[in-house]
């Protein structure tokens, strides 16, 4: 009987720190699996999730400057052929490949398994939870490591990074929905608030994105380092999945 209850412990241990992990929102888990990565010769360089080839695009919009979309095809749809990684177990191909398919519900995006296309996504479990802005034009990586990336609203998130998307606090217009506190910003880390030109399509700021990051990001006290304006009692970054806005964004810009 006592074995029966200590083995019983451990499960029911094992069981509330996996809610615990699945309870934290976007950002957090971001946040979490990306705070001590340590770049190493050939990785990219990060802002945050955000992926770049060089230190010297950082501050640029490649989705606005060149282009970035993924083509439409003749029937309407957007192809976007993807390699899975082998290390993932077959749970985590289907948390994946969820999702995936989940844009296939409302968009004309088309996630298809590459078979011999030059340009795809080449998802792997590397150093964190990234990806690039963009279709990059070759096969890009968007990395979803096991520890700690693979769930559905990871996927959502590093997946419209990849289709053109950038953070929504970074919006050309956000200081008049969100105020910077960067005085309790971790010292080093204050280019992750950095505004950029974006592309807004005449839609309205979304405090509800699986795109908005949440009020403690990258804080060094405990404080806020966003806050909402006029109304500081708004919240934001709970997104457990993608928001109606982030829907309707991602359809005008494909022109669904």
């Amino acid at each position: 009987m006592e074995v029966k209850c200590i083995l019983g412990l451990v499960v029911l241990v094992a069981v509330s720190a996996l809610a615990e992990r699945e309870a934290l929102t976007t950002s957090e888990l971001i946040e979490r699996v990306n705070r001590n990565i340590v770049r190493s010769p050939g990785d990219p360089y990060l802002e945050d999730d955000v992926a770049y080839n060089s230190e010297a695009e950082r501050n640029a919009d490649p989705c606005t400057s060149s282009g970035c979309m993924w083509p439409k095809s003749a029937d309407g749809y957007v192809y976007v052929p993807y390699a899975v990684s082998r290390v993932y177990t077959s749970r985590e191909v289907a948390i994946i490949d969820r999702g995936l398919q989940s844009f296939h519900e409302f968009s004309c995006i088309r996630f298809v398994r590459r078979t011999s296309q030059k340009e795809f996504l080449n998802i792997r479990s590397l150093n964190g939870c990234y990806s690039f802005i963009g279709r990059l034009g070759y096969g890009q990586d968007l990395s979803l490591s096991r520890s700690g990336c693979v769930y559905h609203h990871l996927v959502q998130h590093e997946v419209l990074h990849a289709l053109g998307f950038h953070h929504e606090q970074k919006r050309s217009d956000r200081d008049q929905y969100i105020r910077i506190q960067l005085e309790n910003v971790t010292p080093g880390l204050e280019h992750n608030f950095d505004k950029i030109n974006t592309l807004n399509q005449d839609t309205p700021y979304d405090y509800g994105s699986v795109m908005h990051y949440h009020q403690y990001a990258f804080s060094k006290n405990n404080l806020p380092t966003l806050v909402a304006i006029p109304d500081s009692s708004v919240e934001f970054g709970l997104a457990t999945e993608m928001s109606q806005m982030d829907i309707i964004r991602l359809n005008k810009l494909y022109k669904c």
